[in-house]
């Protein structure tokens, strides 16, 4: 496997880890809470999906600094930085250091639990430069807002049998979306919060994703 680590100037020090596939990438995979998801790659990789790319910025250690990035209600300004750094300045890096510059309609944005509400939030502020979001267990800080933008990516929404609040999180954001015309895709998994469903949906929601 193979993970390519930089250390970024931004908020004095954040990290971004790339999973780089043996093959050129066919699509490319944005996430949060970086140090945990790039590593994933593998299995994707392993389940014979497309050779796919991907680009984790790390999370910060304090929760609730990370929610204040996460989450667009808590602290805006705060996170329009990081939305700046994630969206622009991670995806510069991409295709200037792996020549990666992918359209859309093969680049998606991942994220878990308050990195489900990230995904979430730049799929819907950014829908065109992410086609997809892959959700798994949203947080509850971050609702579907009133008015939806136009175009709406495609949406992957995951939660566990056992973590009652968050599956209420992910039927509320599929029902929104699906009022507001979206292609949205659902499903459950037996699981709490943070189980390994979260890791073994992943090659799932790229194959829902790029292989249509």
């Amino acid at each position: 496997m193979t993970l390519v680590t930089e250390t970024f100037a931004y908020d004095g020090g954040r990290k971004v880890t790339a999973y780089l596939p043996p093959e050129p990438p066919q699509a490319v995979v944005f996430a949060g809470d970086g140090q945990l998801i790039a590593q994933w790659g593998g299995d994707v990789e392993a389940s014979g999906r497309p050779p796919t790319m991907i680009v984790g910025v790390h999370r910060l250690a304090d929760e609730m600094r990370r929610l204040h990035e996460y989450s667009p209600g808590f602290d805006p300004t705060r996170f329009a930085a990081h939305e700046t750094f994630f969206v622009d300045d991670v995806r510069e890096w991409t295709r200037s250091r792996f020549g990666v510059d992918l359209p859309r309609d093969r680049t998606a944005v991942f994220g878990v639990s308050a990195g489900g509400e990230l995904a979430l939030a730049l799929g819907l502020r950014r829908p065109d430069v992410y086609g997809a979001v892959f959700c798994a267990s949203p947080g509850g800080g971050y609702r579907p807002p009133e008015a939806m933008p136009s175009p709406l990516p495609h949406v992957y929404l995951v939660a566990g049998t056992d973590e009652p609040f968050f599956r209420d999180n992910a039927a509320r954001w599929a029902d929104a979306l699906r009022g507001a015309g979206a292609d949205v895709m659902t499903t459950e998994r037996k699981g709490t919060h943070g189980g390994p469903f979260w890791r073994t949906e992943l090659p799932l929601m790229v194959a829902w994703a790029f292989e249509r």
